[in-house]
């Protein structure tokens, strides 16, 4: 593509909450707009909304991640807004915004209509829902993990199309061995004093069964028994489907006897102060994570950390910090290995793993691919013939 080509690039997720994808949505956004293109995202709006309109790029309010069949009168909307905004790219980060986005784009000219591209998450559901997320002209995978997952559930989709780009943390945002202002300590420790003076654990992650939260209690518990002094934070917020389970926490906690040991925090937006007083953080998901930002997040501070080894968090910890590696076994011989940890900590290489400049230039090179790819290749040729 020459030079001097300035793109305009559409991003369509659900909302802009909070999350790593919506994270990530604004990471390449800023990068676009940094390098001169126009960065656009569509979603239901959120609280990232403001800190997105602040790096220039611009958000159009539509519920186009909503579940529901009145979604769909959306699509020619959405036809009318690609040809007006003259979009080069559209980027669909999530299954019904990218069933939209997918069928406004099928219905254009496939000599100027935008570019389709799709990012893999998760490990969705494998179904006809789900299949989506397989039919961009190029599908971001955000780990080696997720690419199996793709050709072993959708064996259709051509290897080459998919594009392993992993995502990646900012290291001068989160510097190794960076800790927090004594101001915030002193604050964070006054509203949760049954934590000070402790070895903090902390869970962070939404709550919801996946996760691991009650395997979490149950290991603070054996903690507690081998006499380590552990303060157990699970940080996180609950949707509203998600109440009873939380409850149902609590309830389990206080049952456990451990009330004063397990602090729930609740949503918060200072993770990263959280994360560097810890003296260890876990990722204990039943299931594999398709990659496991918050993992890498706390081991470019230099924090120690352990998981299950499986999914993209185990890909991280293989690669940075194999000491933090759990197997998915009995609590007793999984607390064993945490009670080594918290004892005598190996520390955490300070290397430049997993950098988010590289996630962004890769994203924006396939953008670009994309843009100058003649049309009617053979990435085009395939979604044409398998969706006719």
């Amino acid at each position: 593509m020459a030079e001097d080509k300035k793109l305009t690039v559409l991003q369509v997720l659900p909302a802009l909450e909070s999350g790593g994808v919506e994270r990530g949505t604004l990471e390449v956004a800023r990068a676009l707009v940094e390098r001169g293109h126009r960065a656009l995202v569509m979603s239901a709006g959120g609280r990232l909304v403001a800190p997105l309109a602040a790096s220039g790029a611009e958000h159009y309010t539509w519920p186009i991640g909503r579940k529901s069949l009145t979604t769909l009168l959306l699509v020619r909307r959405l036809r009318r807004f690609l040809k007006e905004q003259k979009i080069d790219i559209i980027h669909a980060r999530s299954r019904v915004p990218a069933w939209i986005a997918y069928l406004a784009w099928r219905g254009m000219d496939p000599a100027t209509r935008p570019r389709f591209v799709t990012t893999v998450h998760g490990m969705y559901g494998v179904n006809r829902y789900s299949r989506i997320m397989t039919r961009g002209e190029a599908v971001i995978a955000v780990s080696d993990t997720v690419r199996e997952y793709i050709l072993q559930n959708y064996p259709d989709t051509p290897p080459g199309r998919i594009r392993v780009i992993h995502r990646g943390v900012d290291g001068s945002a989160y510097p190794h061995g960076w800790k927090p202002e004594q101001a915030w300590q002193d604050a964070f420790f006054a509203q949760f004093p049954n934590a000070a003076g402790k070895l903090i654990v902390t869970l962070p992650g939404r709550i919801t069964r996946l996760k691991g939260h009650e395997a979490f209690i149950e290991l603070i518990a054996v903690l507690k028994q081998q006499g380590l002094p552990v303060h157990g934070l699970i940080v996180g917020g609950a949707s509203s489907s998600k109440r009873r389970y939380l409850n149902e926490l609590h309830a389990r906690v206080d049952e456990a006897g451990l009330g004063s040991d397990i602090t729930f925090t609740g949503q918060r937006d200072d993770l990263k102060n959280i994360l560097a007083v810890s003296r260890l953080v876990l990722s204990l998901s039943s299931q594999p994570e398709s990659f496991g930002r918050t993992t890498l997040e706390a081991l470019r501070l230099g924090v120690p950390t352990a998981g299950y080894n499986h999914g993209g968090v185990g890909e991280i910890l293989r690669t940075v910090y194999p000491a933090g590696l759990l197997p998915r076994g009995p609590v007793d011989e999984t607390s064993v290995r945490l009670a080594d940890l918290l004892r005598d900590p190996q520390p955490v290489p300070d290397g430049d793993f997993f950098p988010l400049g590289a996630m962004l230039l890769r994203t924006l090179d396939v953008y670009e691919e994309l843009a100058s790819a003649p049309r009617g290749d053979e990435r085009q040729n395939t979604t044409n013939r398998r969706e006719g």
